[in-house]
This record gives structure tokens, C-alpha cells and sequence, in this order.
């Protein structure tokens, strides 16, 4: 028998076998568990079945009397977000399809970001089944602008 740490190390291709088995249906007569070879490219697709929640992710700079300026990192919610200056500190970010945000199926995590910020943590609020409502304070609690500085800034919908 060979050991297997005897083997050298590659880089997968989509089309390279991994050979598993495939169980049998208990609920088929006859039926037994059986070898078979998979491509990597349908395990990586099987293990990349949605997850328990979509998510929309950003970096968020705001200055003056602008709206916050997002990078987005990632959005898998097929969705476009808006941001806008709706009050001093006060933003919204708002999705093209509704999205669903609920109290007991959205969570928001951001922070004021990089080390030239200075503030509270930003507060967060669902303001409707497409938008989300966020403030930010300065460091004595005075609701304020120019807070965000490449803030992290993360929505998520759960299933």
C-alpha cells in the first residue's frame, strides 16, 4: 500500500477526477453505494450551493456633504445599491429589487473604518424591505459627517 504523503502536490483543473463514492438510495431496492469518479469543477459547483444567506459587502468613504462612496468587495444578491446623503450623518443605502430586509432576517455590520477616523460605532436601522438606514457620530456622540473612512460595511440576508 502506497503512502499517500509519497504523492506530489498539483494544481487542480476543472476537468481533473477525484474518485469518492456515490450512496446508495435507501430508498431504491437493490440500490449500493458505488465508486465513482467526480470532476473537480462538480464539486466545487456542489460545494457552492447557495449558502443560508446572500450578501452585499463594501468599503464606504464619506466626505462633506456627499454621499458615501462604496467599493464594492462583493454582492451576491443580484442587486445594485444606492447610497445617499439623506441628513448630516445620516445615509441610506438602497437595493434595486426588494430584498426583504426583516428584523429577524438582516444583519448589518459596519464600523467608521481606517485609523484618520475618529467616532462611535455608526448605528444601523431598517428603514423598509429595501433600504437600510445608517448614522454616524463623532467621538462625543454628535450626529456628523466625514466619519467613514474606507468603513467596512457588510449586509446580510438570511434564507
Amino acid at each position: 500500500m502506497a503512502n499517500i504523503t509519497a504523492y506530489p502536490v498539483g494544481n487542480p483543473k476543472g476537468s481533473d477526477l477525484v474518485v469518492g463514492t456515490q450512496v446508495a438510495d435507501p430508498n431504491t431496492d437493490g440500490d449500493t453505494n458505488k465508486t465513482r469518479n467526480f470532476t473537480v469543477k462538480q464539486i466545487a459547483e456542489f460545494a457552492n450551493i447557495p449558502s443560508a444567506y446572500t450578501a452585499y459587502t463594501a468599503l464606504l468613504t464619506q466626505a462633506g456633504t456627499n454621499a458615501p462612496i462604496a467599493t464594492v468587495i462583493y454582492n451576491n444578491t443580484s442587486s445594485i445599491f444606492t447610497w445617499a446623503r439623506t441628513g448630516v450623518g445620516t445615509y441610506t443605502v438602497t437595493s434595486s429589487e426588494d430584498l426583504k430586509f426583516t428584523e429577524d432576517k438582516t444583519i448589518v455590520f459596519i464600523n467608521y473604518g481606517g485609523p484618520s477616523s475618529d467616532g462611535l460605532p455608526p448605528k444601523w436601522s431598517i428603514t423598509d424591505d429595501t433600504t437600510i438606514t445608517v448614522v454616524t457620530q463623532d467621538e462625543t456622540g454628535v450626529v456628523d459627517d466625514g466619519i467613514l473612512t474606507t468603513a467596512s460595511f457588510e449586509i446580510r440576508i438570511y434564507n
